[in-house]
C-alpha cells in the first residue's frame, strides 16, 4: 500500500505492507512493482510492518 501525502500534488510518504495498523486513511492498495519503484525512488518504508523486507529488498 502507499500513503498518500496531504493533498494530491504531495508525494507518497510511506509504503506499507497490506493490512498494516499504521497505515493512515489515505493509503491506497498498489501492486508490487508500483511498491518496489516507490521504495528505490526514496519513499520510506513503514518501520513498523517493514514492506521493504517483505518485498526482499536490501540496501
Amino acid at each position: 500500500m502507499l500513503e498518500l501525502g496531504l493533498n494530491g500534488h504531495s508525494p507518497p510518504v510511506y509504503v506499507h505492507v497490506g493490512g498494516c495498523w499504521n497505515a493512515g486513511k489515505r493509503s491506497k492498495g498498489v501492486g508490487r512493482g508500483t511498491a518496489l519503484r516507490s521504495l528505490a525512488e526514496g519513499v520510506m518504508a513503514c518501520p513498523h510492518c517493514r514492506p521493504d523486507t517483505a518485498l526482499g529488498v536490501v540496501d
